[in-house]
């Protein structure tokens, strides 16, 4: 369950995307569901109850009447069920499932288990009169079924996405057609910060020019003025993936700032972000208890994406090391580290099985590995690299019961045992549930504590980041544009040895340029800043 790198984009059951995005967010599978033609659901009237008290079967049988596309959506396959059946069910597959390791604490619930996703993403096409549509993919299709409004969706983001489509005509734009390749709107991503409020618009085209764009955004600032920022992602290929690789900013700043756990985390549209911040505030809480920290330990946060955990996990570490082999939520987990002033947390660009055999090379000690890998489970070759480094304590965070239990099998062969278990419900309406579990090494072994300086450690390995990383580095820190002949001087004159042809001038007599020294400082500073010095 990652907020990683790059809209880690939603592996969740979501109809309104053709399937699962690449380059992303490690999500959790949800859904879509009560979801209304053109039946609105009244904001600030959507029924919230908490669980308990018998309240939520009254609640689900006005949300079962909301619902007429739930058979064609299948995001929400327990729209129908009343809330605690729900949880009741979740838990017993739990049981169930980890019966032979541990016993579970239970499901924990989410008190108004509506509107919770922050995340709301719709398809643009057209009926057969021509008229602009907005809504899902049906199941194995790619029929657009119209919604209005969702109950797992964010009330205020789907009424702007109705606006979107209201404004279509008067400005002359026509969605996106899949089968002829004509038409400019092809999707409408809006991101919302569940603290700050803050709403972001990201329309995805099929070309860059949106025509009329300021008085686009005008009309649509009118109607909807919480909006903070509208970015335009052009995706002019034939591919099922909702967001393209270039983007513009029209409006605003271009991301979005949220609120969790105390931390604070910039959004982009193609970062990853939990959908269901009030829950993983309670599933963050519940792993961090696990880990039994004490403001000494030797924290490894593996899978780290934008290193959200590993963030929260820094005011009770002594270190907390957060390694992610996506440079992009590299990046964004750096910003946002230092946003949040924190000095005691180094993120590493990264294979985290690599990663760990080496610190375990270098005799380095860890206290506890905290992991939380995508639905298809960990790998056995970074449950092997766990295994040799050999931390006392592992908090595994799954959003799949079934891979946890192969990879919870492969701990207890290779000498720890499962402590403890708990549910926590971060999808209502859908047969996901998320699971933390703390392991325990049986034997540990005394370890002689080395002092290992992991910087010291990435040194030795060279070349951790790459000329084009460098370079934005320099250009976003200081400003200066820098080439990579600057860059090979610089490294060289810090014994970092380049192979021997490399920008090599191609005559003898030819004369190169030498590296200004502001920009020697400025590639100075990127290199200590990527450990390699």
């Amino acid at each position: 369950m990652k907020s990683g790198g790059m809209m880690k984009n939603d592996n969740r059951n979501d109809r309104r995307t053709s399937g699962p995005a690449k380059g992303t967010e490690k999500t959790k599978a949800t859904g879509k569901a009560n979801a209304a033609g053109k039946t609105k659901v009244p904001a600030g009237k959507e029924n919230r109850v908490p669980v308990g008290q018998g309240r939520e079967k009254t609640a689900v049988k006005k949300k079962s009447g909301l619902c007429p596309v739930a058979d064609k959506c299948g995001g929400c396959s327990w729209i129908n069920k009343p809330y605690v059946e729900q949880l009741k069910n979740k838990e017993k597959q739990l049981k169930e499932l980890l019966a032979p390791f541990c016993k579970v604490e239970g499901v924990i619930p989410m008190e108004h288990p509506e509107h919770y996703r922050n995340k709301v993403h719709a398809v643009f096409g057209e009926n057969r009169y021509h008229d602009a549509i907005s809504g899902i993919y049906e199941q194995k299709s790619h029929r657009i079924v119209p919604v209005d409004s969702c109950l797992i969706e964010n009330a205020n983001a789907d009424e702007i996405i109705v606006s979107i489509r209201g404004l279509l005509k008067s400005f002359h734009i026509r969605p996106y057609n899949e089968d002829t390749g004509y038409g400019l709107l092809r999707h409408v991503l809006i991101r919302t910060g569940h603290v700050t409020g803050q709403i972001m618009v990201v329309l995805v085209l099929a070309s860059p020019i949106l025509p009329s764009k300021n008085n686009f955004v005008k009309a649509l600032l009118k109607l909807h003025p919480e909006i903070t920022t509208v970015v335009i992602n052009v995706n002019n290929r034939n591919t099922s993936m909702v967001l393209g690789d270039k983007e513009h900013v029209i409006y605003g700043k271009g991301y979005i700032e949220d609120e969790l756990c105390g931390k604070r985390f910039r959004i982009s549209p193609k970062s990853f972000y939990q959908v269901n911040p009030v829950q993983t505030e309670i599933l963050y809480g519940k792993a961090l208890e696990y880990a039994g920290l004490t403001g000494k330990e030797t924290v490894v946060d593996a899978y780290c994406g934008t290193g959200t955990i590993g963030m929260i996990a820094s005011d009770k570490a002594g270190k907390v090391i957060g390694v992610e082999l996506n440079a992009d939520a590299v990046r964004d987990a750096r910003n946002n580290a230092k946003a949040n002033q924190i000095r005691n947390i180094q993120f590493y660009q990264n294979d985290a099985g690599k990663f760990l055999v080496e610190m375990a090379g270098q005799g380095a000690k860890v206290d506890v590995v905290l992991m939380d890998p995508p639905r298809s489970g960990s790998t056995e070759e970074f449950m092997s690299s766990v295994v040799r480094i050999g931390p006392e304590r592992i908090v595994y965070v799954s959003c799949n019961p079934e891979t946890l239990v192969r990879d919870l099998k492969y701990f207890k062969k290779k000498g720890y045992r499962v402590a403890k278990g708990v549910g926590v419900d971060m999808f209502p309406f859908t047969e996901h549930v998320e699971t933390v579990c703390l392991l325990v090494l049986r034997n540990p072994v005394t370890h002689i504590n080395i002092d290992v300086d992991v910087e010291e450690m990435v040194q030795d390995k060279r070349g951790m980041a790459t000329y084009g990383q460098i370079k934005d580095y320099v250009l976003e820190h200081s400003g200066l544009k820098v080439s990579s002949l600057y860059i090979a001087q610089v490294k060289q004159k810090h014994g970092i040895i380049e192979r021997e042809n490399y920008n090599k001038p191609k005559s003898e007599d030819a004369r190169q340029p030498q590296c200004p020294p502001e920009k020697e400082r400025a590639i100075t500073e990127a290199l200590k800043y990527f450990g390699m010095l």
